[in-house]
């Protein structure tokens, strides 16, 4: 078995063309192979506004499955501490065994969130989208429009954030780091007014983005609602977007399409595209420049499957790691 820390991971995997490649297959396969995919286990600490998600998957003809541990305190800053930490587990497809204990503090779960926001984009965006609109200010903000620089010509970006000094640091962080100008915005609909493509990824509890804010050719991408009280997008959207879900059995439950079907702006028994399949040919997406589309990310076990494997796979190139033997039984 082989450990592998935080900085061994990062050393090896980046937010780069193949992380985002190896995304985008996992969608495929969940659209094509016969997957197996348990519902996410889940566990709400109130209190301390607390939740951990356990996700796995097996993709068939992938030598390992991964089982990822992901915390959410979305308290932890006002303590000093991050919000996400986490780890995952790789186990042999073949025996069981495990192969790799991934301790990676949530590390791999950023960069495969980010990489299918870029497979989002890649298939649902238009092919000339050049202006960015990201709400909110966290890590996963900064690599969202990163991801989106690796699939679309993405020259310039506004962001939004509750906390405008905030919003303000990371723009210019952002600028520096990217090259690109990127503006603070005053509000969500101002950051949204003339973008391309719009990113949401806050832990909102009520909507942060409007139906009436959105205009013909702009793409959605939202992926803080991947819990049951979460909420970004106004439910009235269904009535003007082409939906994409990354699993329909997820946000049926816990995404945007869940609000939407309580708010009976969509139906319970609504039949919508997934994003493996749009990739697949299977379904449509965008049709035409003048289609709103919307993206639904809840995350799947799929995503930490693939990114594990590529994680260990690089590894092993590399020689990182350390290797523990196990003990056999008598």
């Amino acid at each position: 078995m082989i450990v592998l820390t935080e900085a061994e991971l990062r050393r090896c995997v980046a937010l780069d063309a193949d992380a985002v490649d190896c995304v985008e297959q996992a969608f495929l396969a969940l659209a094509t192979e016969a997957v197996a995919m348990p519902p996410i286990l889940r566990l709400d600490i109130p209190e301390h506004r607390g939740e951990v998600d356990v996700k796995t998957a097996y993709i068939p003809g992938v030598e390992g499955f991964a089982i990822k541990i992901s915390p959410g305190f979305f308290d932890n800053p006002k303590l000093g501490l991050p919000s996400l930490n986490g780890l995952m587990v790789l186990l042999s497809s073949r025996t069981g065994l495990v192969e790799a204990l991934l301790l990676d503090n949530g590390y791999l779960t950023q960069i495969r969130t980010a990489a299918a926001g870029a497979v989002a984009a890649r298939h649902l965006a238009r092919a000339d989208a050049r202006i960015a609109a990201i709400i909110g200010g966290g890590e996963q903000a900064r690599l969202q429009l990163e991801a989106l620089r690796l699939v679309r010509p993405i020259d310039r970006a506004r962001l939004w954030a509750r906390d405008a000094a905030k919003a303000v640091t990371t723009a210019e962080d952002l600028s520096q780091r990217l090259g690109i100008p990127v503006a603070p915005a005053a509000s969500v609909e101002a950051a949204c007014a003339g973008a391309d493509i719009i990113v949401t990824t806050t832990p909102a509890e009520r909507p942060v983005l409007k139906a009436e804010w959105l205009a013909p050719g702009q793409h959605v991408t939202a992926m803080g609602s991947d819990s049951e009280h979460k909420n970004e997008v106004d439910p009235a959207v269904f009535g003007k977007t082409v939906y994409v879900a990354d699993s329909l059995a997820q946000t049926r439950r816990l995404g945007e399409l869940a609000h939407a079907i309580k708010a009976g702006t969509a139906a319970a028994d609504a039949v919508f595209a997934e994003l493996g399949q749009v990739i697949a040919g299977k379904a449509e997406g965008r049709r035409s420049d003048a289609d709103i589309t919307l993206c639904d990310l809840t995350g799947t076990g799929v995503q930490d499957t693939a990114i594990a494997t590529l994680a260990f796979r690089r590894a092993a190139a590399t020689g990182a790691g350390q290797t523990f033997e196990t003990i056999k039984g008598k």
